[in-house]
């Protein structure tokens, strides 16, 4: 079977209505069916509870709680790199911008004034640059980490679809992830600016950042921008390795970094495993 025959059936879906009800299932404390649903997740995805901070199944009072669950200090130690990955998950693509296009998978490519909520000035930051594109499966842990020191400017909700994000549904949908529902995070760093979008899929029921909480629901129809600091209130600073957001059930992430002498790591290929403080890149000469 063809992908794009694969993905058809998401297109006849009613996703906003499965993820509405899958976020209020979620979210919802339901004693000893919580546990079992959890229990069975765990068995099911062969999830490491060994890693997380309260390895007790029957302590999570909801699935979201389970779902967010936070690592044991030292599980991800961080690498000494300019860049080092932000999540757990899989390497879904990586590489150049060439003339606001980022490659997808085979045969699609998406623009980038597209990915960040049509803002053609911001995108063109990163004309030339580089990109790395995340996939984080059901099994992984899934809070979001800075790739390196950086100061918060900017951030966009921009509505969308809510197709899965699975390496069939990006083989098989075309500009997948500027289609999808997203939040574009853009930050200052020593070596200039960089966005980090979050994406949603199907059943992720909010995706959420440390300085704001919860960005959606609300889920309406128009682009919303917030700009940083916000008056009266001091500036979101974090540092290489700190949270900076998560989702509630699992997605995608997208990094974008201006044009420069950035290198990938020679390990990293399209479908490799990562994990959270790995080195993601170096930059050929300077600091970092």
């Amino acid at each position: 079977m063809s992908d794009r025959l694969a993905v058809l059936p998401q297109y006849l879906l009613p996703k906003q209505a499965l993820t509405h009800f899958a976020g209020f299932v979620a979210s919802r404390e339901r004693g000893w069916l919580t546990t079992a649903i959890i229990r069975r997740f765990v068995a099911k995805y062969r999830v490491n509870m060994d890693e997380a901070l309260d390895s007790d199944i029957s302590a999570y009072l909801t699935f979201n709680d389970f779902f967010t669950r936070a690592l044991k200090p030292g599980a991800r130690p961080l690498a000494r790199a300019a860049l080092v990955c932000p999540v757990d998950g899989a390497i879904s693509q990586f590489g150049a911008i060439k003339k606001d296009q980022i490659f997808q998978a085979k045969g699609h490519h998406y623009s980038t004034t597209a990915l960040v909520g049509g803002d053609a000035a911001l995108a063109a930051h990163y004309d030339g640059g580089s990109f790395a594109t995340i996939y984080l499966s059901p099994r992984d842990y899934h809070r979001i980490h800075m790739p390196c020191d950086g100061r918060l400017t900017r951030m966009i909700y921009v509505p969308g679809e809510l197709f899965s994000v699975n390496p069939v549904t990006a083989r098989g949908v075309p500009g997948l992830f500027a289609r999808n529902e997203r939040v574009v995070c853009v930050f200052e760093s020593a070596r200039g600016p960089f966005v980090l979008v979050l994406v949603g899929a199907t059943i992720v029921g909010s995706m959420a950042t440390v300085w704001h909480g919860v960005v959606n629901p609300p889920r309406g129809k128009a682009v919303r921008e917030w700009r940083y600091p916000a008056a009266g209130q001091p500036e979101v600073v974090l540092k290489q390795g700190e949270e900076m957001g998560r989702f509630l059930l699992g997605s995608t992430v997208v990094l974008l970094f201006p044009t420069g002498l950035l290198r990938f790591n020679p390990q990293w290929a399209p479908g490799g495993a990562v994990r959270l403080g790995e080195v993601m890149a170096d930059y050929a000469t300077g600091p970092g």
